[in-house]
């Protein structure tokens, strides 16, 4: 069976997401043709495994968006949280430990200061099992596209994302692969998957700046 998926979604469990609660992204999702979604929030799996628990026709992926000390990484297929503040070194060694895949958020758009730092990215790329070449919310995204390329040659694979925080934002990107039950199965089926990207209204970081405040 063929997936479609969006790799990068968030709930009301990130403090910037407090309108999109868990017991509702199983229908959004649906409406939107995907059957299977990552929850990415940011330094927590509480929503991602809550929804999983809930989750009756949508495959769930437990991921992790970490604010590491030189900015953000995700971890997918995670079991147990990994806490916020360390060296990103450090926690790229926890997602592993845990058997984890390691993935780079929006790292070319311009105006995120939660980016990860290029000196980072640089250092670690060897690591990195994906990239994020488009990301529905970035603004002014310019993709380094000959850095991309040199990440390819090292095993690292593009993606792409949603990175939803509002309901309408779920399925703005996505993938189409095969259907995957372990993380090896699940890059195996990347490298050959279809990726959709859309860009989402330069209003979501409006609402997303009022969600904070009131949350």
């Amino acid at each position: 069976m063929r997936l479609k998926i969006d790799l990068h979604v968030h709930t009301a469990h990130s403090p910037c997401s407090a309108f999109l609660p868990v017991r509702k992204i199983e229908q959004i999702a649906r409406k939107r043709g995907l059957n299977a979604v990552a929850i990415t929030d940011h330094n927590t799996i509480e929503g991602a495994l809550e929804l999983k628990a809930l989750a009756r026709q949508i495959k769930v992926i437990v991921a992790e968006e970490i604010k590491t000390r030189e900015g953000e990484i995700i971890g997918y297929f995670l079991a147990e949280k990994i806490p916020a503040g360390l060296p990103v070194k450090e926690t790229i060694q926890e997602i592993r430990r845990q058997g984890g895949l390691v993935s780079i958020p929006h790292p070319f758009d311009t105006l995120r200061p939660s980016r990860i730092t290029r000196d980072a990215l640089e250092e670690i790329i060897s690591d990195v099992d994906m990239i994020e070449v488009f990301n529905s919310r970035d603004v002014f995204q310019e993709t380094d596209r000959e850095f991309v390329e040199e990440s390819k040659k090292r095993g690292v694979i593009p993606v792409v994302g949603s990175d939803a925080h509002q309901p309408w934002e779920i399925g703005k990107s996505y993938a189409i692969m095969d259907e995957f039950e372990t993380p090896q199965e699940f890059l195996t089926a990347l490298k050959t998957a279809q990726f959709v990207a859309k860009k989402s209204s330069i209003l979501v970081h409006i609402i997303t700046k009022f969600t904070k405040q009131f949350k």
